[in-house]
Parts: C-alpha cells; sequence; structure tokens
C-alpha cells in the first residue's frame, strides 16, 4: 500500500473514533446534567443536595430562603476543621459562602434523609 492509501485509511479511522469520543463524552458532561465530585468538599455538597431541606425553628425568617440555601450548598466552602464529621446521627458541616458582598456562615445537619439547617451568622 502507498504511503497516501495509508494516510488516507488512518484518517478515516481517526474521525470515526473521534465522532464516537464526542458522541459519548457529551453524554457524561454537564450538559446532561451529571456531575463529577471526587474532592470531599463536593462530594459533601453534593450528597446535602440530594436531600430534602428543613429549616430549624430558631433560624431568623430572614434567612429561610431555599435559593440562599442552595447557593450555599452549590458554590460553598465546607470548613473540615470547625466541622465535626463524626457526630452521631446527623454529622455537623460549617459552610461558608460570600452573600451580596459579604461573608456568611452556614451550620448544617446532614441526617440520612434530610438536612437541618440550624444558624446562619455574617463571618468574623
Amino acid at each position: 500500500m502507498a504511503f497516501l492509501q495509508r494516510l488516507g485509511w488512518y484518517l478515516v479511522g481517526l474521525s470515526i473514533g473521534i465522532v464516537f469520543l464526542v458522541f459519548f463524552l457529551k453524554k457524561k458532561s454537564g450538559e446532561e446534567g451529571l456531575e463529577f465530585c471526587y474532592f470531599p468538599n463536593c462530594r459533601v455538597l453534593k450528597d446535602m443536595r440530594s436531600k430534602a431541606l428543613v429549616f430549624d425553628e430558631n433560624l431568623p425568617e430572614q434567612f429561610k430562603d431555599t435559593v440562599l440555601i442552595t447557593s450555599f450548598l452549590t458554590d460553598g466552602d465546607v470548613d473540615f476543621g470547625k466541622s465535626d464529621t463524626e457526630a452521631e446521627p446527623c454529622k455537623v458541616y460549617i459552610i461558608s459562602h460570600e452573600v451580596n458582598g459579604e461573608d456568611y456562615q452556614m451550620q448544617a445537619e446532614n441526617c440520612s434523609e434530610q438536612v437541618v439547617i440550624k444558624t446562619m451568622e455574617k463571618a468574623l
């Protein structure tokens, strides 16, 4: 086989392979709603987003906003140093997030069936 024929067949196979890769990788990307979390912060927040939200009765009314809490559970940073990840039956996490230019901290209990939002306050 001449070099140009081998190059042609190589390019045909390469183009078919690229089409298959684009098709399969597109299904695994964010377009389909799948999210891959490998770091501890991402895994904790993803687990908390998958559960029902419950607000503590002592939480001020201004913080009982599901959009605000969802922003914490999407873009927040879990402070594992302040959190009690060994607590039973619910693990307690401190999540910090910036809202309207001010830093806030939220304390949430991650139980097996629900997430209880305990406190919300400005970070010091």
